[in-house]
C-alpha cells in the first residue's frame, strides 16, 4: 500500500497549467512532496503525503515551459505554494541536497504547527513568469494525491 501511495502522490504532480487567456506559454508542473531533513527525526527527503504536527514538509518541484525548457530562477519570477487557508510559501531553486547537490529545483518547506486542524488538504503551486502572467496546478483531487495532517505530532530529539 506504502508503494502506491508513494506513486500516486510522484505522479499527481505531474501536470501542465497555463495562464488567463492572454497568456500564450503553457507551464509543465513536476515533483513530489517529501519529509523535511530535521535533527532527530530520521528519515529525512523520503517521499510522503502524511505528516504530524511539528514535522517538516518539502514541496520538491521542476517547470518547463512548452518546448520542455526546465524554468530555473532566472527563467521564472517566483514559484509559491499556497494552502486552502490562504498561507503561502515562496520556493526557492537551488541545489539538492544542499550541501552537495546532485541535482538543481524549486523547493518549499512548511512545518507543520502544533495547532494545525488534521484531515486532507488541497493545495496549489502558482508560477509567474517573466512577463507577470501566472499559472495555476493542483495535485488530483483524490485522498492519496492530496496533503494529509495526521493527528499527534513529532517528538524532536536533540
Amino acid at each position: 500500500m506504502k508503494c502506491l501511495t508513494i506513486s500516486a502522490i510522484a505522479l499527481s504532480m505531474l501536470g501542465f497549467a497555463s495562464g488567463g487567456a492572454q497568456a500564450q506559454t503553457k507551464l509543465f508542473f513536476y515533483g513530489d512532496l517529501e519529509r523535511g531533513n530535521q535533527p532527530g527525526i530520521p528519515p529525512a527527503c523520503v517521499l510522503s503525503n502524511q505528516f504530524k504536527h511539528l514535522e517538516k514538509v518539502v514541496w520538491r518541484l521542476r517547470i518547463h515551459d512548452q518546448t520542455g525548457q526546465e524554468l530555473n530562477d532566472k527563467g521564472l519570477k517566483s514559484l509559491t505554494v499556497q494552502l486552502p487557508d490562504g498561507q503561502k510559501f515562496d520556493a526557492r531553486f537551488g541545489g539538492h541536497p544542499p550541501r552537495e547537490p546532485t541535482d538543481y529545483l524549486w523547493a518549499a518547506a512548511w512545518i507543520v504547527p502544533k495547532e494545525y486542524p488534521t484531515g486532507t488538504f488541497a493545495y496549489k503551486v502558482i508560477a509567474t513568469d517573466l512577463e507577470g502572467n501566472t499559472h495555476s496546478w493542483e495535485p488530483f483531487k483524490v485522498k492519496s494525491s492530496q496533503l494529509t495532517i495526521l493527528d499527534g505530532e513529532i517528538e524532536i530529539k536533540k
